[in-house]
């Protein structure tokens, strides 16, 4: 397992475009798999070359341990719907913010083979897709926050009690009673 240091917002690399990958060496496949190794170990679902300071149009996404894909120079097709969520990543560790993009998303890319291919996802793999491709451009999602970037957990606390006291109410009123009495 080999791990490569995840750069930090702040470091000019993370802020450059990319430059493609000419073709699939043996250190594009080492690189892949240094993604990965380094991914898994900081617990996130995908990582962009960039991040690990390489300036190459390539990352990898796994948003289920099950699933594994790498882009590499990756092309997005079209994309459709919208699904707006927190969102993290692993070169602002410990910090999310509330994202909308599109719920579907398609790509055409080549894997490690060097074989073309295209692929649809939904949800949170066309999160990722998405996510990790801007890093390729230069662009962090910090860009795309509504709202303030916050502690991960920050809100969640905030959100239980919004529930609870919804549900709460949601009680109170179904039981036909007038609570002013």
């Amino acid at each position: 397992m080999a791990l490569r240091k995840i750069r930090i917002f702040g470091d000019p690399v993370l802020e450059k475009t990319a430059k493609p990958v000419k073709s699939i060496t043996p250190r594009i496949k080492l690189l892949a798999k240094d993604l990965f190794d380094t991914m898994y170990h900081d617990n996130g679902v995908g990582l962009a070359a960039p991040q690990v300071g390489i300036l190459k149009r390539m990352f990898v996404v796994d948003v289920d341990r099950e699933n594994s894909f790498v882009f590499i120079n990756p092309e997005i097709l079209e994309t459709s719907g919208e699904q707006t969520g927190e969102e993290g990543c692993l070169s602002l560790p410990g910090k999310c913010g509330i994202v909308t993009r599109p719920n579907h998303v398609k790509v055409r890319a080549t894997d490690l083979t060097g074989a073309e291919f295209e692929m649809e996802a939904e949800g949170l793999l066309a999160r990722a897709i998405l996510h990790e491709n801007d890093h390729l451009d230069g662009v962090l999602y910090t860009s795309h926050v509504e709202g303030p970037v916050y502690d991960v957990g920050e809100y969640a606390e905030e959100a239980e009690e919004e529930e609870e006291a919804e549900k709460a109410e949601e009680d109170g009123s179904s039981d036909g009673g007038d609570e002013t009495k």
